[in-house]
């Protein structure tokens, strides 16, 4: 009973991400519409995540681990990025973004690990676990920069913010391509959201530049 009640809320959530991930994409950036939008997207990507925890627990699915570690730490640092707009000048990141950057991190052993044995299993989904420990990693290293004093980029903030925020949206369009995929290649559909929204985050960013 309690299972099927947490999948209808991860669904439902999960929905709501998308759609309100989707609108926050196409419409205009940094006016109140946009902030109020991106609050409720950023909580509903957090519930969906959470939601994914469970699940995952009480029916063990690597792909649902996965995808909650990426929908919270995402969605929680990028709308975190937009309050550190001063690191630049010495403003030191909260206890809290501290753990949750290590807690990313611990999952990016993890990846790792389970890419190892598949890669010696012959799996190509090793490959992809490969792809999202090195991503996980570089994340965090960013990340450590600023709790270190070393960060002089007047935008890091901001920029962090788009692209982890679009992060996060390309985490549920995974998820969603995953569950719904009929026609795609398993590697794929969990590959191919990434690749292509990383070239999207990689323009929007050099705009800043």
């Amino acid at each position: 009973m309690l299972f099927n009640i947490i999948l209808i809320v991860h669904v439902i959530t999960g929905s709501i991400g998308l759609i309100l991930g989707t609108i926050i994409t196409l419409r205009k950036k940094g006016d109140k519409l946009h902030k109020l939008i991106g609050k409720f997207f950023a909580l509903a990507i957090v519930i969906t995540g959470l939601s994914a925890f469970f699940l995952s627990y009480v029916h063990p699915n690597l792909f649902l681990f996965i995808v909650g570690v990426f929908t919270i730490y995402l969605s929680v640092s990028g709308y975190r990025m937009i309050q550190l707009k001063k690191v630049h000048l010495g403003q030191k990141p909260h206890l809290f973004d501290a753990l949750l950057s290590s807690m990313m991190l611990f999952c990016s052993f993890i990846f790792f690990y389970k890419a190892i044995e598949d890669v010696i299993d012959k799996s190509l989904f090793g490959l992809v676990l490969i792809l999202f420990g090195m991503l996980s990693m570089r994340l965090c290293y960013i990340d450590f920069t600023a709790y270190t004093g070393k960060i002089t980029d007047k935008k890091y903030g901001l920029k962090n913010h788009i692209g982890r925020m679009t992060g996060a949206y390309i985490a549920a369009f995974t998820a969603f391509l995953v569950v719904n995929n009929t026609f795609l290649p398993p590697v794929l559909a969990w590959s191919l959201p990434g690749l292509i929204g990383g070239v999207f985050i990689t323009r929007s960013i050099r705009k800043f530049n």
